[in-house]
């Protein structure tokens, strides 16, 4: 298209020099060691605020703590990109064990400061969160101080801190580690490859349903053969998150991902009753598509099956000119801060076999910058996985003008930002389609994302929670964890899908993610929510830029549900919200069952 040559792999000397034998790296890590240390002697004797300096210290430990935490987001975000981009980088392994060792400290010496909050009276506490100084701070303050009332004694939130690096973050580990170094013999047009996990996957969408078929086969018997592992390390995930939830008295293992997405549960059952009420048109969407392939019912392996050839393969560099064109149509800004993004480097998209299988999006706070990782495989499903990790980016720069502590936004908000960038391509796309059989091509793909998110995404919420209530009761066999995915798929697809892979429960990797319990339902937060942000954004054109990055700034210092009224003048905890959203999904099912006939 442009002509425009855009690097597929990232630069990281720019950020620490020579990869994991950077002496630059080493000696940030030594810093942070001795800021921590500084750290812990401020507030290893605070206690209850009382005088009128009260605000003064807390201001004081405020900046501290921002500065330790921009300094360890940007080591450990590096050393998360050492480890994507060379899956044997053993020497990273042993800085990403170095630097978390020093953030339990450090997060044991916050808790310590939140327990001097909590011990503050009241009268004390409005003196000190409404003086001039923690203006800034007063949501996050607050969150603190109700936080600390779920907290242990030092020595026992200490030893479970410890407890979490070597133990549970270790387990995390062991899995992520272990799927890096599968190799899956393949065949392809006439030849075997050994392909990482993320290269087999990416066969899911081949325009040969055989190759599909054999592919999630041989994927599926890899996953069963380490089926007895990953179940040990799923339960020990679940047991050691239930014994804390124990010792603090925490019965809901809702809980803590609720807390940490700043969400009420009022609104999160809105949501999945919405979307439990609504499952007919997605599953006749499934029905339809199986017509068109010819078969009676769909098969979980043919789910990412292109409707029909039409796009179905892009280079990478059509790939990139497709996400700018369309990022223009929306705002000045995303265009360019995209530009700058490419032109620096900042984006891994290389195929090869030595990466990590999972994409994502690196902040790096201290130099304001990002770092996009994924295995491009030339289809519209990579421009579009792609597009996805350049919104967590953008996110990360509307929040560049914020203070580092009011920067952690919740991940149902992170995937509202990746979402709608996603939607600024599809639908554009859509809008260009000069074709029914690049309009249908395109509904299918956006109606795949229905589908994930109404119905994959509720069958890992179903198989969660189910698992955990089971895991209170003891250890789950790998054949009772086959039980309860193929339930909770079957539930969640409301039967419209047949072979369904009975190790999902393995092969999924937000299980077995440690330091976001129950990574499901934000997903399908991100995406309803995007809708509504996008249906505004396109009655309002690009003056509603200015507008989307005042809510994404916002992010990191509200309740979800406030950020929504504020914004979008929306009441989250009701159901009417969600049904605006999932009508817009109903159509595109509707949609492309209307133009598939044409086509039977």
């Amino acid at each position: 298209m442009g002509g425009v040559l855009y690097p597929v792999n990232w630069n990281l000397d720019s950020l620490f020099n020579a990869g994991s034998n950077s002496i630059q790296l080493q000696d940030q890590i030594e810093y942070i060691k001795k800021d921590v240390n500084n750290f812990e002697e401020k507030v290893v004797n605070l206690k209850a605020l009382k005088d009128s300096d009260g605000a003064k210290i807390v201001a004081e430990l405020i900046q501290d703590i921002e500065n330790i935490k921009l300094q360890l987001s940007q080591i450990s975000s590096f050393i998360t990109c050492l480890l994507a981009e060379d899956v044997s980088d053993k020497n990273a392994a042993i800085w990403k064990e170095r630097v978390s060792s020093h953030r339990a400290h450090f997060n044991s010496l916050v808790r310590r400061f939140q327990l001097a909050l909590a011990l503050t009276n009241d009268t004390n506490w409005i003196d000190i969160i409404e003086s001039e100084e923690l203006t800034n701070y007063q949501f996050l303050l607050g969150e603190w101080r109700k936080e600390a009332n779920t907290l242990l004694s030092d020595q026992e939130e200490n030893t479970i801190s410890s407890l979490m690096v070597d133990g549970y973050h270790g387990w995390g580990d062991l899995y992520h580690s272990s799927v890096a170094e599968m190799r899956i013999d393949i065949p392809v047009e006439g030849k075997v490859k050994e392909l990482a996990v993320g290269q087999a996957r990416n066969l899911r969408s081949h325009e040969n349903g055989e190759v599909r078929r054999q592919s999630a086969a041989l994927l599926e018997k890899a996953w069963a053969q380490k089926s007895d592992t990953f179940a040990t390390i799923l339960n020990r995930i679940a047991g050691f998150r239930l014994q804390v939830y124990n010792r603090k008295g925490i019965q809901n293992v809702l809980y803590e991902p609720l807390k940490d997405n700043r969400m009420k549960e009022e609104t999160l059952g809105a949501m999945w009753k919405v979307v439990n009420q609504h499952k007919q048109p997605f599953a006749n969407y499934l029905n339809n598509k199986a017509k068109m392939l010819g078969k009676e019912k769909l098969p979980s392996f043919d789910f990412w099956a292109p409707a029909n050839k039409s796009m179905q393969t892009i280079d990478y560099q059509d790939g990139v000119d497709f996400i700018l064109n369309h990022f223009s149509r929306f705002g000045s800004e995303l265009e360019n801060f995209t530009r700058y993004a490419f032109n620096k480097k900042w984006v891994e998209a290389e195929d090869r076999s030595n990466k990590s299988a999972i994409a994502f999006c690196a902040g790096f706070p201290l130099s304001e910058e990002s770092r996009v990782f994924m295995t491009y495989g030339g289809h519209i499903t990579d421009v579009l996985t792609l597009a996805h990790e350049l919104g967590h980016a953008f996110h990360n720069h509307a929040m560049n003008a914020v203070d580092h502590i009011n920067r952690q936004y919740p991940m149902s908000i992170a995937e509202t930002a990746s979402t709608f960038a996603e939607m600024i391509v599809l639908n554009a796309a859509m809008e260009e389609a000069d074709s029914p059989e690049e309009r249908l091509f395109l509904l299918d793909e956006k109606l795949k994302r229905s589908v994930m998110n109404f119905m994959n995404i509720h069958s890992r919420f179903l198989f969660e929670t189910r698992f955990y209530e089971e895991r209170k009761k003891g250890m789950v066999s790998p054949s009772r964890l086959n039980q309860l995915m193929d339930q909770a798929i079957d539930e969640a697809y409301d039967g419209a899908l047949e072979d369904i892979p009975a190790y999902t429960w393995a092969s999924t990797p937000h299980f077995y993610i440690t330091d976001k319990p129950l990574y499901n339902f934000p997903y399908t937060f991100g995406y309803l929510f995007a809708l509504s942000v996008y249906a505004k954004g396109k009655e309002e054109g690009k003056e509603f830029e200015a507008r989307y990055m005042a809510l994404l700034r916002d992010s990191g210092s509200m309740s979800i549900e406030d950020l929504a009224m504020k914004h979008l003048e929306e009441d989250i905890t009701q159901e009417g919200f969600w049904e605006k959203g999932m009508q817009l999904c109903i159509k595109d099912a509707e949609d492309f069952i209307q133009l598939a006939a044409e086509f039977r």
